[in-house]
């Protein structure tokens, strides 16, 4: 299913790349919707190496896009380059 498809059967306003807050158990922990899988959001939750599956309407509350710009603005850029192309000579 679609995240089209989830926002207007579900009524919220997910996106990829939107950021939520899912408030269960707390503290509360703030997260990135991935992608989707069936009817259901994949979220990385801050410090997850992986995504996981949740409800679109249990226990998140989803960031407006205001505050979505403030959060990357403060959140330092990774850094570039992984190396895995290091040492190669043009072909």
């Amino acid at each position: 299913m679609s995240m089209e498809y989830i926002r207007t059967t579900y009524g919220v306003p997910a996106k990829l790349g939107g950021r939520v807050e899912y408030t269960h158990p707390s503290p509360a922990k703030m997260g990135t919707i991935t992608g989707t899988r069936g009817a259901r959001l994949r979220i990385r939750l801050d410090g997850d190496d992986h995504s996981g599956n949740y409800h679109p309407t249990w226990e998140l509350n989803y960031l407006p896009p205001s505050t979505m710009q403030e959060l990357r603005d403060a959140t330092p850029e990774p850094a570039h380059g992984c190396g895995h192309m290091q040492g190669r000579g043009a072909a």
